[in-house]
Protein backbone atom coordinates (compact mmCIF):
# COMPACT_ATOMS: atom_id res chain seq x y z
CA UNK A 1 0.00 0.00 0.00
CA UNK A 2 1.24 3.32 -0.93
CA UNK A 3 -0.25 6.93 -1.49
CA UNK A 4 1.22 10.23 -1.66
CA UNK A 5 -0.67 13.45 -0.13
CA UNK A 6 -0.42 16.78 1.69
CA UNK A 7 -0.88 17.39 5.07
CA UNK A 8 -0.74 19.82 8.14
CA UNK A 9 1.43 18.26 11.01
CA UNK A 10 -0.95 18.01 14.35
CA UNK A 11 1.63 16.26 16.68
CA UNK A 12 4.51 14.01 17.02
CA UNK A 13 5.76 11.54 19.35
CA UNK A 14 8.98 10.03 20.07
CA UNK A 15 9.61 6.41 19.17
CA UNK A 16 12.80 4.77 20.43
CA UNK A 17 16.10 6.89 20.17
CA UNK A 18 15.50 8.14 16.70
CA UNK A 19 12.08 7.56 15.12
CA UNK A 20 8.44 9.46 15.39
CA UNK A 21 5.44 8.67 15.22
CA UNK A 22 3.81 11.63 13.15
CA UNK A 23 -0.03 12.24 12.96
CA UNK A 24 -1.00 14.68 10.01
CA UNK A 25 -3.98 16.28 8.85
CA UNK A 26 -3.73 15.36 5.25
CA UNK A 27 -6.04 16.68 2.32
CA UNK A 28 -7.19 13.42 0.85
CA UNK A 29 -6.85 10.80 3.49
CA UNK A 30 -7.33 12.33 6.53
CA UNK A 31 -5.94 12.54 10.09
CA UNK A 32 -3.52 9.81 9.46
CA UNK A 33 -0.58 8.63 11.37
CA UNK A 34 2.62 7.04 10.66
CA UNK A 35 6.57 5.91 11.28
CA UNK A 36 9.13 8.58 10.28
CA UNK A 37 12.47 6.88 10.93
CA UNK A 38 15.15 9.56 11.59
CA UNK A 39 12.36 11.73 12.93
CA UNK A 40 13.58 12.15 16.52
CA UNK A 41 16.92 13.74 14.49
CA UNK A 42 18.56 17.73 14.43
CA UNK A 43 17.31 17.80 10.79
CA UNK A 44 13.81 16.61 10.53
CA UNK A 45 12.54 18.28 14.05
CA UNK A 46 11.91 21.71 12.75
CA UNK A 47 10.11 19.91 9.89
CA UNK A 48 7.44 18.03 12.42
CA UNK A 49 6.08 20.64 14.43
CA UNK A 50 2.62 21.55 14.55
CA UNK A 51 1.13 23.65 12.29
CA UNK A 52 3.81 23.00 9.24
CA UNK A 53 2.45 22.59 6.06
CA UNK A 54 4.37 18.96 4.85
CA UNK A 55 4.42 16.57 1.46
CA UNK A 56 4.03 12.77 2.59
CA UNK A 57 4.36 9.20 1.04
CA UNK A 58 3.03 6.46 3.42
CA UNK A 59 3.84 3.11 2.65
CA UNK A 60 2.44 -0.20 4.00
CA UNK A 61 2.37 -3.66 3.70
CA UNK A 62 -1.14 -3.43 4.55
CA UNK A 63 -4.14 -0.73 4.99
CA UNK A 64 -4.37 -1.79 8.52
CA UNK A 65 -0.93 -1.19 9.52
CA UNK A 66 0.88 2.26 10.99
CA UNK A 67 2.84 2.50 8.12
CA UNK A 68 6.41 4.51 7.22
CA UNK A 69 6.21 8.20 6.10
CA UNK A 70 8.76 9.89 4.06
CA UNK A 71 8.25 13.83 5.09
CA UNK A 72 9.10 17.22 3.03
CA UNK A 73 8.71 20.51 4.31
CA UNK A 74 6.61 22.69 2.10
CA UNK A 75 5.67 26.07 4.18
CA UNK A 76 7.05 25.66 7.62
CA UNK A 77 5.06 28.24 9.35
CA UNK A 78 5.57 26.95 12.93
CA UNK A 79 8.89 29.14 13.06
CA UNK A 80 6.65 32.27 12.99
CA UNK A 81 4.00 30.65 15.21
CA UNK A 82 6.52 31.23 18.31
CA UNK A 83 6.38 35.33 18.46
CA UNK A 84 2.81 34.95 19.09
CA UNK A 85 0.65 33.86 22.19
CA UNK A 86 -2.41 33.49 20.17
CA UNK A 87 -0.61 31.11 17.77
CA UNK A 88 1.31 28.91 20.16
CA UNK A 89 -2.02 28.23 22.02
CA UNK A 90 -4.35 28.46 18.84
CA UNK A 91 -2.62 25.83 16.78
CA UNK A 92 -2.55 23.76 20.11
CA UNK A 93 -6.18 23.95 20.05
CA UNK A 94 -6.93 23.59 16.44
CA UNK A 95 -4.31 20.06 16.67
CA UNK A 96 -6.67 19.11 19.49
CA UNK A 97 -10.03 20.03 17.68
CA UNK A 98 -9.08 17.68 14.41
CA UNK A 99 -7.93 14.60 16.72
CA UNK A 100 -11.79 14.29 17.42
CA UNK A 101 -12.44 13.34 13.77
CA UNK A 102 -12.07 9.53 13.20
CA UNK A 103 -8.82 8.28 12.14
CA UNK A 104 -8.58 7.93 8.13
CA UNK A 105 -11.72 9.67 7.35
CA UNK A 106 -11.33 11.92 4.36
CA UNK A 107 -12.36 15.82 5.37
CA UNK A 108 -11.37 17.86 2.52
CA UNK A 109 -13.48 21.15 3.58
CA UNK A 110 -11.74 20.81 7.05
CA UNK A 111 -8.70 20.56 5.43
CA UNK A 112 -9.04 23.51 3.38
CA UNK A 113 -10.10 25.85 6.20
CA UNK A 114 -6.96 24.22 8.43
CA UNK A 115 -5.10 26.14 6.09
CA UNK A 116 -7.14 29.32 6.14
CA UNK A 117 -6.85 29.49 9.73
CA UNK A 118 -3.65 28.20 10.36
CA UNK A 119 -2.40 31.37 7.85
CA UNK A 120 -3.75 34.27 10.18
CA UNK A 121 -2.88 32.54 13.54
CA UNK A 122 -0.35 35.53 13.91
CA UNK A 123 -2.90 38.31 12.88
CA UNK A 124 -4.59 39.39 16.08
CA UNK A 125 -7.47 40.90 13.87
CA UNK A 126 -8.32 37.79 11.74
CA UNK A 127 -7.20 34.80 14.70
CA UNK A 128 -10.12 34.85 16.82
CA UNK A 129 -13.30 34.78 14.22
CA UNK A 130 -11.14 32.55 12.02
CA UNK A 131 -10.74 29.87 14.95
CA UNK A 132 -15.28 30.64 15.53
CA UNK A 133 -15.30 30.25 12.40
CA UNK A 134 -13.29 26.55 11.94
CA UNK A 135 -15.32 25.50 15.40
CA UNK A 136 -18.49 25.58 13.57
CA UNK A 137 -17.04 24.01 10.91
CA UNK A 138 -16.10 20.64 12.99
CA UNK A 139 -18.94 21.04 14.38
CA UNK A 140 -20.66 20.04 11.08
CA UNK A 141 -18.50 18.01 10.07
CA UNK A 142 -19.03 15.78 13.27
CA UNK A 143 -23.28 15.93 12.74
CA UNK A 144 -23.69 18.99 15.25
CA UNK A 145 -24.00 21.75 12.34
CA UNK A 146 -25.75 25.10 13.48
CA UNK A 147 -28.42 26.51 12.10
CA UNK A 148 -27.77 30.28 11.89
CA UNK A 149 -29.29 31.79 9.22
CA UNK A 150 -32.93 31.78 10.14
CA UNK A 151 -34.98 32.23 13.05
CA UNK A 152 -36.13 29.06 14.67
CA UNK A 153 -39.57 30.42 15.94
CA UNK A 154 -40.95 33.20 12.80
CA UNK A 155 -38.26 32.08 10.04
CA UNK A 156 -37.21 35.55 9.57
CA UNK A 157 -33.69 36.08 8.41
CA UNK A 158 -33.65 39.70 9.58
CA UNK A 159 -31.95 40.64 13.41
CA UNK A 160 -31.22 36.86 14.09
CA UNK A 161 -29.18 37.93 17.51
CA UNK A 162 -29.50 34.67 19.93
CA UNK A 163 -29.16 30.68 19.46
CA UNK A 164 -31.31 28.75 21.11
CA UNK A 165 -29.03 25.55 23.22
CA UNK A 166 -31.61 23.58 22.58
CA UNK A 167 -31.92 23.23 19.23
CA UNK A 168 -28.79 25.34 17.59
CA UNK A 169 -30.74 27.15 15.79
CA UNK A 170 -31.10 31.25 15.25
CA UNK A 171 -33.30 33.35 16.87
CA UNK A 172 -34.33 36.65 15.86
CA UNK A 173 -34.40 39.76 18.48
CA UNK A 174 -38.24 40.00 18.85
CA UNK A 175 -38.72 36.28 18.60
CA UNK A 176 -36.05 36.10 21.29
CA UNK A 177 -36.56 39.00 23.76
CA UNK A 178 -38.92 37.22 26.08
CA UNK A 179 -36.09 34.27 26.85
CA UNK A 180 -33.35 36.18 26.21
CA UNK A 181 -31.64 34.98 30.02
CA UNK A 182 -31.86 31.50 28.49
CA UNK A 183 -30.13 31.79 25.03
CA UNK A 184 -26.77 32.17 23.65
CA UNK A 185 -25.71 35.79 21.89
CA UNK A 186 -25.42 35.57 18.55
CA UNK A 187 -22.36 37.82 17.25
CA UNK A 188 -23.09 40.10 14.03
CA UNK A 189 -19.69 38.40 12.59
CA UNK A 190 -21.37 34.53 12.53
CA UNK A 191 -24.89 35.39 12.36
CA UNK A 192 -25.15 38.45 9.54
CA UNK A 193 -22.82 39.72 6.82
CA UNK A 194 -20.37 42.69 8.48
CA UNK A 195 -17.09 44.43 7.23
CA UNK A 196 -16.29 45.52 10.47
CA UNK A 197 -13.66 43.74 12.84
CA UNK A 198 -15.87 42.07 15.66
CA UNK A 199 -15.19 43.97 19.20
CA UNK A 200 -14.16 41.94 22.40
CA UNK A 201 -17.22 41.29 23.29
CA UNK A 202 -18.89 39.65 20.29
CA UNK A 203 -15.92 37.31 19.90
CA UNK A 204 -16.31 36.22 23.77
CA UNK A 205 -20.13 35.94 22.63
CA UNK A 206 -18.84 33.41 19.04
CA UNK A 207 -16.79 31.52 21.52
CA UNK A 208 -19.39 30.80 23.87
CA UNK A 209 -21.75 29.46 21.08
CA UNK A 210 -19.46 27.24 19.52
CA UNK A 211 -18.14 26.37 23.35
CA UNK A 212 -21.12 25.20 24.75
CA UNK A 213 -22.05 23.06 21.78
CA UNK A 214 -18.38 22.19 21.79
CA UNK A 215 -18.75 21.13 25.32
CA UNK A 216 -22.38 19.66 25.45
CA UNK A 217 -22.29 17.59 22.48
CA UNK A 218 -19.08 16.42 21.17
CA UNK A 219 -16.60 16.66 24.63
CA UNK A 220 -18.96 15.89 27.19
CA UNK A 221 -20.14 12.14 25.62
CA UNK A 222 -16.44 11.43 25.30
CA UNK A 223 -15.86 11.98 28.90
CA UNK A 224 -13.27 14.49 27.83
CA UNK A 225 -13.43 18.79 28.94
CA UNK A 226 -12.68 21.33 26.33
CA UNK A 227 -9.03 21.95 25.78
CA UNK A 228 -6.59 24.34 28.53
CA UNK A 229 -5.07 25.64 25.13
CA UNK A 230 -8.68 27.11 24.09
CA UNK A 231 -9.15 29.48 26.64
CA UNK A 232 -5.86 30.16 26.96
CA UNK A 233 -6.41 31.36 23.18
CA UNK A 234 -9.29 33.29 23.73
CA UNK A 235 -7.77 35.13 26.80
CA UNK A 236 -4.89 35.87 24.34
CA UNK A 237 -7.25 37.38 21.62
CA UNK A 238 -9.81 39.03 23.57
CA UNK A 239 -7.08 40.68 25.30
CA UNK A 240 -5.72 42.19 22.16
CA UNK A 241 -8.82 42.87 20.62
CA UNK A 242 -10.10 44.76 23.83
CA UNK A 243 -6.71 46.71 23.69
CA UNK A 244 -7.27 47.51 19.95
CA UNK A 245 -11.00 49.14 20.71
CA UNK A 246 -9.24 51.45 23.27
CA UNK A 247 -6.58 52.40 21.47
CA UNK A 248 -9.12 54.02 18.89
Amino acid sequence: MQWIDEGIVLGVKRHGEASAILELMTREHGRHGGLVRGGAGSRMRPILQPGNHVAATWRARLDEHLGNYTIEGLELAAASFFASAQAVYGVTHLAALCRLLPERDPHPQLYAALEDVLGQLTDVRLAGPQVVRFELQLLSELGFGLDLDACAATGSTLELRYVSPKSGRAVSREAGQPWQDKLLRLPGFLGETSASEPSAAELNDGFAVTGFFLSRRVFEPRGLALPAARASFISAIVSASARTYAAV
